[in-house]
């Protein structure tokens, strides 16, 4: 049975100096989660926002926090986002060492549990982690920067891991181009959890609201 469709605007794609604001409007213009891309400037050559960032805008919604740790060595940050008030926290398999250990450490921090892979990664490490997992991250475009266009060569990637989920709770998202365009293509694929950026905050806090729910329109065809 397919998973209700979840629309996660990510803050990236946002005016930054007015974040709280833009944040609160997306939160009223229907979205789901809010969707938090967190960079270092070494795991990925871009540099975001931390958890002071993050704790500072809490307060404009209470929509699902999904943090995208973008981040060499997360372990060292995972209590500081947790605090900060971030209701899921998704880490990189390629970026950690023992990722048994940290999906297990974000679950007993109170967080929903991720893991995103990379579009070059395969999903065989998944396997033993399954149990640990509430939540898998197929990135459609190399992470580290905004506006990319999706990478088609994802789709059947997407479907693999809908097929090693299976029955299990496991929220599958995508990240990375994705428009109302090709929103029903991913979700036909397995995806019930869309990320999008540019697609959303394009033409002002007026458009929000058409945005999201052409996204979700598109999505929820199948």
């Amino acid at each position: 049975m397919q998973k209700d469709i979840i629309i996660a605007p990510s803050i990236l794609a946002s005016d930054f100096s007015q974040l709280g604001a833009e944040i609160a409007a997306i939160d009223t213009a229907g979205c789901d989660h809010i969707h938090l891309d967190v960079m270092d400037g070494v795991f990925v050559p871009n540099l975001t926002f931390g958890p002071p960032i993050i704790k500072a805008v809490r307060s404009a919604s209470r929509k699902f926090f999904d943090a995208h740790l973008m981040v060499s060595n997360p372990d060292r940050l995972l209590a500081d986002y947790a605090a900060a008030g971030c209701d899921g926290i998704t880490v990189h398999m390629e970026a950690c060492d023992h990722l048994d250990r940290t999906l297990s450490h974000i679950r007993e921090l109170g967080c929903k549990a991720g893991v995103a892979l990379n579009p070059h990664t395969p999903i065989d490490g998944l396997r033993h982690v399954l149990d640990r997992l509430d939540l898998i991250l197929v990135m459609t475009v190399n992470p580290g920067f905004g506006g990319q266009s999706f990478i088609e060569a994802m789709l059947p990637k997407i479907t693999a891991v809908k097929d090693l989920v299976g029955s299990r709770d496991i929220s599958i998202q995508v990240d990375g181009g994705i428009t109302a365009d090709n929103a029903e293509a991913v979700a036909k694929a397995g995806a019930n959890n869309l990320v999008a950026g540019s697609a959303i905050f394009k033409g002002g806090l007026n458009a929000y609201a058409k945005n999201i729910a052409e996204i979700r329109a598109a999505a929820s065809v199948v």
